[in-house]
C-alpha cells in the first residue's frame, strides 16, 4: 500500500509539472488513452484536452507560481481517487483524478474538475 501511494503521489507531481509546463507529451502517458475530461457541461476527450495544453501559453512560461497540491488520496486496492487543487491562470480548479492500477501501471483513468474562487480553502 505505501508503494501504491508513492506511485500515485509521483504522477500527480508529474501531472502537476506536466501543467505547469505546458507539456502535452510529458502529460499524455499519464493517462488511459480513452480517458474523458469533465467539468459542469463540458466534456473533452484526452486528445481534445492535450491539444488544447499544447497550444496555450504555459504557468511556467508566464511566470506563474508553481502552487499546485494534493488534497487528498483515497486508495483502495487497485483503484484511487486524488483530490488536487491546480491554480492555472486566473482560474483555481479543483480536480478529481480517478485512477486505476493497470498491468503494474496507475494511471488517470477519469477527471473531473471545477474552477472555484481564488479565496477556495480546504
Amino acid at each position: 500500500m505505501k508503494a501504491d501511494l508513492s506511485q500515485i503521489l509521483a504522477l500527480v507531481q508529474c501531472y502537476f509539472k506536466g501543467l505547469h509546463d505546458g507539456n502535452s507529451e510529458a502529460l499524455r502517458p499519464l493517462f488511459h488513452p480513452d480517458c474523458w475530461l469533465k467539468a459542469p457541461g463540458l466534456r473533452r476527450s484526452l486528445d481534445e484536452w492535450l491539444e488544447l495544453v499544447s497550444h496555450r501559453t504555459s504557468p511556467a512560461d508566464k511566470g506563474d507560481e508553481f502552487a499546485y497540491q494534493v488534497l487528498a488520496v483515497d486508495l483502495l486496492g487497485q483503484q484511487a481517487m486524488v483530490k488536487v487543487l491546480c491554480p492555472l491562470f486566473e482560474h483555481t480548479y479543483i480536480d478529481f483524478l480517478g485512477l486505476l492500477k493497470e498491468q503494474s501501471q496507475w494511471r488517470i483513468v477519469n477527471k473531473m474538475y471545477a474552477d472555484l474562487p481564488h479565496t477556495y480553502q480546504e
